[in-house]
């Protein structure tokens, strides 16, 4: 997990370098031998995951006759980018780039580009008859071979596709509802309410510890805080993933209309609303800014339960190792009411997957190489290739179904059940979400799945069920971004636009609600519309508003 609004911060000397990267990566690089391939990849040690030294790679060296060599980074978005980027500019690149869609990824444009200039090669020719499953996948689901396919027409990568029902709804409340009964309080329905909660938490010791140490309100890096708590006054996507802007999340619809958001006197009323909750001290001081990692700390903090409320996809932030039973305490809320309705933020497209790529091969890589990657990558998207590469042995962190066991999705047989194992191991024998690229809807729903959500075993029926709380609730005003293409010279006009837009609205999103800049102040807000102007946005939308014409 990543700060959102810290990678905005480094977003514009990622920009910079990013420029330089493909001016400098554009010469010929030195090579390895055939049978050594080298990739760059994120791998998390706090799972025990070491490239490597992984049970996964070692069964593709053996099954493919290859020394697979690694040049690694971290789980954080904002180092994960950079170091990307300085990997590339350094001109001795890897032979392939294999990456995690919800950590960094290659967006369009950049493909477009690296591809133009030779630095990437395209695929188009290697995926047929040496590509079954692949191919075999694109014709099951045909918006994964869309999702992959370039503005320019070519398959310059190959992007995750996860049909992940509970992400498609990514801004979701998590409440302690042992907390909520303690206080004889019910789960909140509006945003007024959920005040008087978040107060409650705040003044009435709902841990029993005598000390005011409870925090009613907390987040990672601040984008589902905002989509959730905004969203009863103007519909508002996500801002997340967007360090190097590759979403435009700040684009909703009025009719057939495209509109910036933040231009809107709604986007204010929620913002302030917002603000007024952070002035009060009923969000965390963090929210905006700490990671993953800072958040965990706090949700399994060894001083008791000190987290009333946290806004996240699910419930990541505790872990079930604790005596007092804290995992079992979080529920998720509702969309709340408001003026604006009881709209949630849906991801649709692309299976929750933003246009651009997690894997590439590079012009370092020769012709047996390139073959041989994307029979890795094939074999990747096969079904045992998936549950070796993602989960890792058989028998160890997964097994077939026994008889009696239930699929997540009831209406379908059950396939295989993971098996817990330790955090500090959960990735030693697998590549997780790296090996992630095709999981649809019949593979991930019919993992096997306990029955008691609340069980770790039944952790994924208890993100179902939560989901179904926002189905339903999907906004009229939401932009299908995925479903519009912008080529040519228009898109790469476009692609410095979008970042300057999009990162600009993070870091004022988060300004106006820690109170850096007045949401109340009417020359405050004068000043942003005019820097969103500055930037750009009236171009942003026109280009938006003329490829959305051109697709109905």
């Amino acid at each position: 997990m990543t700060s959102r609004f810290a990678r905005a911060a480094a977003a514009g000397a990622a920009l910079a370098l990013s420029a330089g990267a493909f001016a400098a990566c554009s010469s010929e690089p030195e090579t390895t031998p055939d049978d050594v391939i080298t990739i760059f990849a994120p791998q998390d040690g706090a799972q025990g995951q070491d490239l490597e030294d992984n049970a996964f790679t070692k069964l593709l060296e053996e099954k493919f006759d290859v020394d697979l060599q690694f040049e690694t980074t971290t789980w954080d978005g904002t180092a994960a980018a950079e170091k990307r980027q300085i990997s590339l500019a350094s001109g001795d690149y890897p032979d392939a780039y294999m990456l995690i869609p919800w950590v960094d990824q290659f967006s369009s444009d950049e493909l477009v580009k690296l591809g133009g200039q030779g630095v990437i090669v395209p695929l188009d020719d290697l995926i047929g008859e040496d590509t079954p499953n692949l191919t075999a996948a694109f014709e099951k689901e045909p918006g994964f071979k869309e999702l992959a396919t370039s503005p320019d027409g070519k398959i310059w990568g190959i992007p995750a596709w996860n049909d992940c029902y509970h992400c498609s709804y990514p801004s979701k409340l998590w409440m302690n509802s042992a907390w909520l009964d303690t206080l004889g309080l019910e789960q909140p329905t509006t945003p007024e309410e959920l005040r008087t909660v978040l107060e409650a938490f705040k003044t009435q010791d709902p841990n029993g510890n005598g000390e005011a140490d409870e925090i009613p309100l907390s987040a990672a890096g601040g984008s589902s805080l905002l989509s959730y708590l905004m969203n009863p006054y103007v519909y508002t996507a996500e801002m997340y993933a967007n360090a190097e802007g590759v979403t435009p999340a700040t684009l909703g619809t009025a009719g057939d209309e495209v509109v910036l958001q933040p231009t809107r006197d709604e986007w204010r009323e929620g913002i302030a609303y917002v603000a007024s909750l952070y002035e009060d001290g009923l969000i965390d001081e963090g929210a905006f800014t700490q990671n993953g990692e800072a958040l965990n700390a706090k949700g399994n903090s060894a001083e008791g339960v000190i987290l009333g409320s946290v806004a996240v996809m699910h419930p990541w932030f505790v872990t079930s190792d604790h005596e007092d039973g804290r995992y079992t305490q979080y529920d998720a809320v509702p969309p709340l009411t408001g003026p604006n309705g009881s709209d949630a933020t849906y991801s649709g497209g692309g299976a929750g997957a933003a246009p651009g790529a997690t894997f590439v091969i590079t012009n370092r890589s020769s012709e047996a190489k390139q073959q041989k990657l994307m029979q890795i990558l094939d074999y990747m998207v096969s079904y045992e290739g998936h549950l070796q590469g993602e989960y890792g042995i058989e028998g160890v962190n997964w097994d077939r179904p026994a008889e009696g066991d239930v699929a997540l999705d009831e209406t379908l047989e059950p396939n295989f059940k993971v098996i817990s194992v330790p955090s500090g191991e959960t990735l030693k024998n697998s590549w997780g979400p790296i090996a992630q690229f095709f999981s649809d809807a019949e593979f991930r729903n019919s993992q096997v799945t306990a029955t008691d959500i609340y069980s770790p075993e039944g952790y994924e029926r208890r993100l179902f069920e939560a989901t179904k709380l926002y189905e339903g609730h999907e906004s009229d005003e939401l932009f299908p971004y995925w479903e519009v293409a912008v080529t040519g010279e228009t898109a790469t006009e476009l692609a410095t636009i979008q970042t300057n837009v999009e990162n600009f609205a993070v870091q004022a999103a988060a300004e106006f609600v820690t109170g850096v800049r007045d949401i109340e102040s009417d020359e405050d807000w004068a000043e942003f519309q005019q820097n969103l102007v500055d930037l750009g946005s009236e171009r942003y939308v026109e280009i938006y508003q003329e490829a959305w014409d051109a697709s109905k």
